[in-house]
């Protein structure tokens, strides 16, 4: 792919890590060597970055129907990748994303890469790396603070004094992940190049403007089991509600794609780095809004937007009503055996 993008890159590149293996040249890459490094515990090592200014995101609204796909481009910035000067990547940052369910209020998204390893080229603007990720889910202040959110937030607590209220991301819904296709393999890969198994339409094609290209695809599983079934029903409807809300993003079995327009590298701000998920994470929990401006509405192939019937959410609301009423209902008429 040709890039029309002739902003330099930062002074400082090196390069040079990519070649110190012969397994991690394309055609298949092969990192298998390196260790999964924790995500953040490398921050002092950052020297060069490559923000992603267009992130470009994907998924089959409905699991396996391709004329189904949906196309959105998360806000700006809101993923980026660490390295060294040698190429050497240290850290990734993902997104995190808002849903908004009316009349009850935000649930917020947030990927989190809890490992990583691979490399970067600068001269050939290649990449290529391995991921896991942990998505979590959960209540912003808004969907706590409304009537039907407070009602259920304290309801909760009466009935499960044991195990937090999702609303914070320490208490968050954890889905599992995994390469598509392989449940058994939670790593996958970020590699050059748009995704290969779909057609992207022209309005995702930013190659006029960015410096690189690269792709992931990641399989969504099911929730983490907790150590109640009580809260393992709550989750299940939550989530629910939330894939109705979103078109089934986050239901088990769809695949999550995301093309990943680069910005020519830069320097890093090594303290900048450690708190810019902060950052986001408090933006979208009190205003919704991210801090580097907004992305755009999913599309369908044609430039269709996507919406939903909001009888849908509210039937999906309402479960969640009901599971509670009659949770609380038991709980104060135990039936006598």
């Amino acid at each position: 792919m040709a890039f029309q993008n002739h902003r330099p890159a930062a002074p400082g590149w090196i390069g040079g890590f990519e070649q110190s293996n012969p397994a991690f040249a394309y055609p298949h890459p092969d990192l298998s060597s390196l260790p999964m490094q924790a995500n953040l515990t490398h921050i002092n090592l950052l020297q060069r970055q490559q923000g992603v200014q267009w992130p470009e995101f994907s998924w089959q609204t409905i699991k396996g129907i391709p004329d189904s796909r949906c196309f959105q481009m998360f806000s700006p910035y809101i993923s980026r990748l660490g390295y060294t000067n040698t190429g050497k990547i240290y850290s990734i940052i993902c997104p995190q994303q808002g849903a908004w369910i009316k009349g009850f209020g935000t649930l917020n998204v947030e990927v989190t890469v809890t490992g990583n390893r691979g490399w970067v080229n600068e001269d050939t603007r290649e990449i290529a790396a391995d991921m896991t990720v942990d998505p979590k889910i959960w209540f912003s202040p808004d969907a706590v603070q409304s009537p039907l959110g407070k009602f259920i937030w304290d309801s909760f607590r009466l009935l499960s004094a044991a195990w937090p209220f999702p609303d914070s991301k320490q208490h968050a819904i954890q889905l599992n992940t995994y390469a598509p296709g392989c449940p058994e393999q939670p790593i996958f890969p970020l590699l050059r190049g748009t995704a290969t198994d779909f057609q992207s339409p022209s309005f995702t094609d930013h190659s006029s403007e960015a410096w690189s290209v690269g792709n992931l695809e990641v399989e969504i599983g099911t929730p983490k089991p907790t150590t109640s079934k009580f809260v393992d029903d709550f989750n299940d409807l939550v989530m629910k509600a939330f894939n109705v809300a979103s078109g089934n993003m986050l239901e088990p079995g769809n695949t999550l794609a995301w093309n990943v327009w680069f910005v020519a590298p830069e320097l890093v701000d090594q303290d900048e780095w450690a708190h810019h998920a902060e950052i986001w994470r408090k933006s979208i929990d009190v205003d919704h809004r991210a801090p580097t401006g907004s992305g755009t509405i999913a599309r369908f192939y044609d430039g269709t937007p996507f919406t939903v019937e909001d009888a849908l959410i509210e039937e999906a609301v309402q479960d969640i009503v009901k599971f509670i009423t009659g949770h609380l209902m038991e709980a104060r008429h135990p039936m006598v055996h």
